[in-house]
């Protein structure tokens, strides 16, 4: 019997899994430490530790970080660019923008291929799709012959107009794949039929470097769950919130980056949700980076240009998620003027923070909770066991000496910092929109967002922070909530004073056609199908561009429009009614809804159990005598007052002085700062 859903969330430092029993709708979870060098192993590990018969196992989702560290580790097979003539150093040109406007020395990155990797035809196609020049045979075929010698495994081709007749690339990849059959080859109009040559080149070449990476790794992944007995297709979460079947990421392996980022944001809006809020902000901190998220009116905000690395963009929808280096693992450091700082560096999963014991001498976020008691000596339910004299040697030799301090005075100014780091981020993702933090909810998680959430919420005056029944792996539960997606987009520049309405419901049509066909691919019945329209639009004369919902019916231009001016006016206080609107960019989403799990409230307990023990945790300059609950014992309806630490196998709760933490009816932690707004 198929009773239980599985999702598998691949960290940087633990591999989380989740387990949901259809009978009784419980959930439970484990985590294993992550292996960098072949992430399958720990997702076959935690399977295994987890107890888990694939035999039973009806659905399982993945979360992956393959292609993320791909990009960033820049890992690539042996790979080619080929490109109309003339063209050769768009990808090293860019944009001509900088990362840091007011730093003249630094540099961004060099492109994903290097220029003795990039080569020309010359071929041609105009501005309005007409082909000027043909691609040439003969000199296809020796390009081919050339790649081929060298030994070539992936090639994007990038042609110049390509979006707007896209002929001469599917010329250039038939010569390609009869000439080197097994080679993997990525179409710049295929993946993206946009404008602007940079960003399509770009994501096409970001594409085509993923293509034998993710493939490999999804095939052996594959190949190992069906030999344990798995029989349905294994779903794997892209950036824009959804997930694909393994047929579908061979073509489109870059919408696998940044996937298990997005795993978290979805779970939080469900956290946030089901406890009745509609606004809230995702705080994932994890052993590398945070994770900060957006949740306003129950939506996801999206963006649909974004970049591992700065200069480098993709241009597939993704969950808007802001990424900063304050995690577990963080190196506290001084830096050359003295003063001190918190990551972006970090111990990650190898040496790890010094308490771990495996050669690591710098002081970390972790020692520095677990010297001040905020974490006890063991994580993972005994899988680490930590050395709290590790990490006051640590912060002793490298901070607090040096800046003459207590060694609990350096260890509290560390996590001080880390807190400050990560408020700062939530400012950028909500005050940058006009939208003020104290309207919203925190939900804090992943292996360290619940020891620092009530401090975080505090710098921001949050009034309530949630943590999720199990916070550590809050990321992998959100691989169960997503359906099967795709998103497609085509170029449609019009006034809409003057678009031809019949001419754009008929390009919406050719892109619906192609989302529907995804869908049969992967399986999804037509009674499970949905498709949405969306256009870009903007002020005439402006360059950006705002998306927005497009209806159907004989109103659903002029909707769109009016939605345009408020959006305009709500994300920029400016609204121009008397203003021509341009349409830019059409947009389909194609949705195959696939069965969840369905949560049960839990039954009213008001009798708080005795603490499992006391420990001193340091708080505001001082050492309190805190109680330590098992969080396991803690059911709806019971209320703590802080200094409380609340134990369990993914995460440790800290509930400072004064603060309230009360168990909701979906057993998620409530804190009620006493403090704020």
């Amino acid at each position: 019997m198929q009773d239980l859903r599985v999702a598998v969330d691949v960290g940087g430092t633990f591999t989380d899994v989740c387990i949901f029993n259809n009978n009784d709708h419980s959930m439970s979870v484990t985590k294993v430490p992550s292996t960098p060098h072949d992430p399958m192993v720990a997702v076959l590990n935690g399977i295994e530790r987890g107890d888990i018969d694939l035999k039973r196992v009806e659905l399982l989702s993945h979360g992956t970080t393959v292609a993320t560290n791909a990009l960033i580790t820049r890992k690539f097979p042996t790979a080619a660019m080929v490109t109309t003539q003339g063209f050769r150093d768009t990808i090293e040109i860019r944009d001509g923008t900088k990362d840091d406007l007011w730093d003249a020395y630094k540099d961004v990155s060099g492109p994903y291929l290097r220029r003795r990797d990039r080569f020309e035809i010359p071929e041609r196609t105009d501005y309005s799709g007409n082909i000027v020049k043909p691609v040439p045979e003969s000199e296809a075929v020796e390009l081919a012959r050339i790649l081929k010698k060298r030994g070539v495994t992936t090639i994007a081709v990038c042609f110049i107009n390509s979006f707007i007749n896209p002929e001469n690339e599917k010329r250039m990849k038939e010569i390609l794949q009869c000439e080197m059959p097994e080679a993997s080859i990525t179409t710049s109009a295929d993946i993206l039929p946009e404008i602007f040559e940079h960003d399509r080149f770009n994501t096409a070449i970001a594409n085509a470097l993923l293509g034998p990476l993710v493939s490999g790794y999804v095939e052996n992944l594959e190949a190992e769950l069906e030999k344990g007995g798995y029989g349905s297709d294994l779903l794997l979460l892209h950036s824009g919130g959804g997930s694909m079947t393994p047929s579908l990421v061979k073509e489109f392996p870059i919408r696998l980056a940044a996937s298990g980022i997005a795993a978290g944001a979805i779970a939080a809006r469900h956290v946030a949700e089901q406890s009745g809020f509609d606004h809230a902000i995702g705080l994932d901190m994890g052993g590398t980076s945070t994770d900060i998220s957006l949740v306003t009116d129950g939506e996801l905000h999206t963006t649909n240009r974004w970049e591992v690395e700065y200069g480098h963009p993709i241009l597939f929808p993704s969950i808007e998620v802001l990424s900063i280096g304050a995690g577990g693992g963080s190196l506290a450091h001084i830096d050359i003027a003295g003063s001190l700082r918190n990551g972006p560096q970090s111990a990650g999963a190898d040496p790890g923070p010094a308490c771990y014991d495996r050669g690591g001498t710098q002081p970390t976020n972790t020692d520095a909770n677990l010297l001040l008691g905020r974490l006890g000596n063991e994580l993972a339910g005994g899988e680490l066991n930590l050395q709290d004299g590790l990490s006051e040697a640590a912060i002793k030799n490298s901070i607090a000496d040096p800046l003459g301090l207590e060694v609990p005075a350096a260890a509290e100014s560390i996590l001080d910092i880390a807190n400050a780091n990560m408020a700062d981020a939530v400012r950028l993702v909500s005050i940058r929109r006009g939208l003020d933090p104290r309207d919203f909810a925190l939900v804090a998680f992943g292996g360290a967002g619940a020891l620092h959430g009530a401090e975080v919420a505090r710098e921001l005056d949050i009034p309530t922070v949630l943590v999720p029944p199990n916070p550590g792996v809050t990321s992998a539960m959100g691989c169960l909530l997503v359906d099967i997606q795709h998103d497609l987009s085509g170029m449609f520049t019009a006034d809409t004073n003057q678009v031809d309405e019949h001419e754009l419901d008929l390009q919406f049509r050719t892109l619906e056609k192609t989302a529907a066909e995804r869908l049969w691919k992967e399986g999804v019945s037509e009674n499970d199908s949905i498709i949405e329209r969306s256009m870009s639009m903007r002020y005439q004369g402006q360059w950006r561009s705002l998306e927005v919902r497009m209806g159907s019916g004989p109103d659903a231009l002029t909707d769109a429009i009016e939605s345009f001016h408020s959006e305009h006016e709500r994300q920029f206080a400016l609204r121009q009614d008397d203003k021509p609107v341009e349409i830019y960019r059409i947009e389909v989403r194609a949705l195959g809804k696939t069965s969840k799990p369905t949560f049960k409230p839990a039954e009213r307990q008001d009798t708080v159990p005795d603490a499992i023990g006391n420990r001193s945790v340091y708080f505001d300059g001082s050492w309190h005598d805190t109680p330590v609950y098992d969080r396991a014992g803690l059911g709806f309806g019971m209320k703590i007052i802080g200094p409380a630490i609340i134990e369990q196998l993914d995460s440790t709760t800290v509930v400072p002085p004064n603060d309230t933490a009360e168990i909701d009816e979906w057993l998620n932690i409530r804190i009620s700062l006493s403090t704020g707004a």
